[in-house]
């Protein structure tokens, strides 16, 4: 018995990271769906750099009635940063109303938003940016108002890409 037991001390145990089963991890239904940026190649100083970002919300909104999209650029240093967002009312389409059509839905479709994001092409100390590639995240947080200001419900995965700095 004391053999035996100095034995399995000996053998290798499995891992509790072996047993660990991946977890699948499902997308949140507040989705980003487009990110398009405007112009580019982009040229600080020569207007701004427009971003146009698709949002799908979710069907139930749960008593949220804000939406905010945000968007930090960064260089490739990560010396020079910017971090830009928006917030606006979610509005429900009521049931009554006619679906929207390619005509009525200019930007967007039933479910769907767009927000739009400027900038100026300057940092954070609001000096024009040197050319080069900068890379930018888009999150979007649905938000619920309380006693106590908003409060975030839900966030979408970030988008992330690239944008040239002529």
């Amino acid at each position: 018995m004391l053999l035996s037991s100095a034995l399995v001390g000996l053998l290798p145990a499995e891992s509790a990271d072996a047993k660990r089963k991946p977890v699948q991890r499902h997308e949140p239904d507040l989705r980003i769906v487009a990110v398009t940026a405007s112009p580019e190649p982009y040229s600080p100083g020569t207007g701004s750099l427009d971003l146009a970002v698709e949002v799908q919300l979710p069907k139930e909104l749960n008593g949220a009635t804000l939406l905010e999209v945000s968007w930090l650029i960064s260089s490739q240093s990560k010396r020079s940063l910017r971090f830009i967002s928006n917030r606006q009312t979610v509005t429900v389409q009521p049931a009554s109303d006619p679906p929207l059509t390619a005509e009525t839905a200019a930007d967007s479709s039933p479910g769907r938003i767009v927000v739009k994001l400027n900038w100026d092409g300057t940092d954070q100390t609001k000096q024009l940016v040197e050319s080069g590639r900068y890379h930018y995240e888009v999150r979007a947080k649905l938000l619920v108002v309380g006693e106590n200001g908003p409060r975030t419900q839900m966030v979408s995965w970030p988008r992330r890409g690239t944008l040239e700095v002529k």
